[in-house]
């Protein structure tokens, strides 16, 4: 009797995954099955809080603009040549979400060292199914196994990192249940976003030109004005909160300065 041993991911059948990746063209089920599965026992040993060293270069939502990450690896180096810390909202919204996300995670995968790939409100069952990652992944599989493999990973990814001890990055933003970055290192990220409470805000809050808390135009999360980031700041010994979660059209843009 012989058995067939499992397939695995080895560095060089990763790198051809990534070449082909880098084209836009999509990896098999079976290939995402496997892929997520390593991607999992990387991600879990991974806090709430990553640690991430300089220099890194840190970037906002690509909503699976497959062509302007391309561009961006272009401009900013491709990895591991830089270091790149994602900021989430991999998918939705563009019509690559599959190659993108996909892409991202097999970067993680083959150097786990060299990118940091945190959630944002978009790596979710439910906004998925609104915004176009589950019907992309229906149309590209013929099924949505593919879609809950990527969602049931989306659980496991970090929610915030802390470059060299003093630059904070996350999706969103602040919450009024959060004083300090241990309180957020305490919570048991492995679940789906939920739909109040302080990992949500994490992913939905904006900053706002108000002081103080307001209530979110976008029905989850909070504003929060230039006092709490301050406050925020001076309790964690921090010089600088890094997000995401709104488009700039500079591609950047300095606020509560």
């Amino acid at each position: 009797m012989s058995f067939d041993p499992v397939p695995t991911n080895s560095d060089g059948n990763l790198d051809e995954q990534i070449s082909q990746l880098m084209q836009c063209k999509p990896l098999s089920e079976q290939e995402v099955r496997v892929l997520c599965e390593k991607a999992k026992e990387i991600l879990m040993e991974e806090s709430n809080v990553q640690p991430v060293k300089s220099p890194v270069t840190i970037c906002g939502d690509i909503h699976g603009q497959f062509h302007d990450l391309a561009e961006l690896f272009r401009i900013g180096g491709k990895c591991p040549d830089t270091n790149y810390l994602f900021m989430g909202d991999y998918v939705d919204r563009g019509y690559y979400s599959v190659e993108t996300v996909t892409l991202l995670v097999a970067l993680k995968v083959r150097y786990p060292q060299r990118i940091t790939i945190l959630r944002g409100n978009h790596e979710s069952r439910q906004i998925t199914q609104v915004y176009g990652f589950y019907d992309e992944c229906l149309r590209k599989y013929g099924n949505a196994n593919v879609w809950k493999i990527f969602t049931d990973l989306f659980d496991y990814f970090p929610l915030t990192a802390l470059v060299e001890s003093e630059i904070f990055c996350l999706h969103g933003g602040l919450s009024p249940s959060i004083e300090t970055l241990d309180n957020i290192r305490n919570f048991d990220r492995v679940q789906e976003v939920p739909h109040e409470g302080p990992m949500c805000d994490l992913l939905w809050s904006d900053p706002d030109d108000r002081c103080g808390w307001g209530i979110s135009p976008r029905g989850a999360g909070y504003t929060f004005g230039q006092d709490i980031s301050e406050q925020f700041n001076h309790t964690n010994n921090l010089k600088l909160i890094a997000r995401a979660h709104q488009l700039v059209m500079e591609g950047f843009n300095w606020g509560h300065t």
